[in-house]
């Protein structure tokens, strides 16, 4: 497996597995004008201070996907703080869990922050996403919940931070 940039041809199939991962949550909540913003991953991969990353396998099939958010001027950014980077929408394949790489993608992202010069990760998710949950702490992120907030009504969001 490896990560790399996606490239156009990766769209529509990281679209269609990002929305199935996360249907595949317990607990997901479905909304359809989030699940077309998961879906579109053309706009998110041309957006200012944001580049969007998959995982391939070996044969080039694209088991997950992460949008990174550079600087607080992204569009995908959910933080203010001008010393940090973010990412949002990790997802992997239903089919390939647990095999690394979602992993994988946190790690492409730690080191990219690293790379730019950012202080700190910021990143949010959802108090049902217990499995990215443990992604997250394993590489070092803590819960804040001074960083917490609902973008829309029954939706919260839980953050975490990573010190670089």
């Amino acid at each position: 497996m490896k990560v790399r940039p996606a490239e156009p041809a990766d769209y529509a199939m990281l679209g269609a597995l990002t929305v199935a991962a996360y249907r595949a949550v317990p607990g997901y909540i479905g909304e359809p004008a989030y699940e077309d913003e998961l879906r579109d991953v053309g706009t998110r991969a041309v957006a200012v201070d944001t580049e969007v990353f998959v995982a391939v396998a070996d044969d080039g099939g694209v088991l997950g996907g992460v949008t990174y958010a550079a600087s607080p001027a992204s569009p995908q950014a959910e933080f203010d703080d001008p010393e940090a980077a973010g990412f949002r929408m990790l997802a992997v394949d239903p089919a390939g869990q647990g095999g690394g790489a979602g992993a994988a993608l946190v790690t492409a992202v730690v080191e990219r922050a690293r790379a730019d010069g950012r202080r700190r990760i910021i990143i949010h998710s959802t108090p049902w996403m217990t499995t990215a949950h443990g992604v997250y702490t394993r590489r070092g992120f803590t819960r804040r919940p001074d960083l917490d907030w609902t973008p829309v009504p029954g939706i919260d969001l839980w953050g975490f931070v990573l010190e670089l």
